[in-house]
């Protein structure tokens, strides 16, 4: 095994350090170790992803509802509209792309420099929203008392979080959970442990869609999430001695530098 595969599997134990250690985010670290550690192309990558992010999502959700952290009835109405677009969106939509997008002075856009610009764009979202703790405003605005539900919002909201999530295979918290506290005003300590069965059911339910498109490697993907999933419990350790909320900002830059990093790869390519 060469030295760069084996940084790309130690990449998936680190990947799930971080979901252990502050929560969420690690999972967006996905789809670069896959494509430019393993050798996978972005649309292997990005369907690889959802299964990874599904399955470390899952692992955390029954953690929280074992806690009685998840609120069923709040997942499954954000979950519905989530799935069925994520499922549209990996089934015919991206296998609907040109291999050719367009070409601008020479430069041609291929559908896989698309996809990847295209997800450094959701790496500089996300870490915005880590740097700039969007968590800490929105516990100003979170709801009490009763948990109500503004449908037509959601609806959208799911529809374009499945989007998201099925063109670039990440889980997209960083826009569930401040919809989960504005939409249908959950708590914020609910809203966090609500958004990982909804991120774990469209991703897993969006992978399906690529299944019956793509040949995966089961023992590749078997070995990579078995590492990532791993790598949770040794950042749920580790946060006994670490605080994780102190992270999550230095992560937030670190994140925002990767997103830089691959819009300079694929215009450099």
């Amino acid at each position: 095994m060469e030295i760069i595969e084996l940084l790309g599997f130690f990449g998936a134990l680190i990947i799930g350090v971080v979901l252990g250690l502050i929560g969420g985010g690690g999972s967006i670290l996905t789809v670069p170790v896959l494509v430019y550690l393993l050798a996978e192309d972005p649309v292997t990558a990005t369907a690889y992803s959802l299964f990874v992010v599904g399955t470390a999502s899952l692992v955390g959700a029954v953690r929280n509802m074992q806690k009685g952290l998840v609120d069923i009835k709040t997942a499954v109405v954000f979950a519905i509209p989530a799935f069925i677009t994520v499922y549209l969106t990996r089934m015919y939509a991206v296998p609907a792309i040109p291999d050719s997008l367009f070409s601008v002075g020479g430069f041609e856009v291929t559908k896989n420099i698309g996809i990847m610009l295209f997800f450094a764009l959701i790496m500089l979202l996300a870490s915005y929203s880590m740097i700039k703790d969007k968590n800490k405003e929105l516990k100003e605005v979170e709801g009490k008392g009763k948990v109500k539900f503004n449908y037509p919002l959601i609806i959208i909201e799911g529809v374009v979080v499945g989007a998201l999530t099925g063109i670039v295979g990440a889980g997209g918290g960083f826009l569930i959970i401040p919809a989960l506290v504005l939409l249908a005003k959950l708590p914020m300590k609910k809203a966090v442990a609500t958004s990982l069965l909804i991120i774990a059911v469209k991703s897993l339910i969006g992978f399906l869609g690529d299944v019956q498109n793509i040949e995966i490697d089961w023992s590749f993907l078997g070995l990579f999430t078995g590492l990532s999933v791993a790598g949770i419990f040794i950042g749920i350790w580790l946060n006994k001695f670490i605080d994780g909320k102190k992270l999550k900002k230095g992560f937030g830059w670190f994140v925002f530098l990767m997103g830089v990093y691959i819009v300079y790869k694929e215009f450099t390519h």
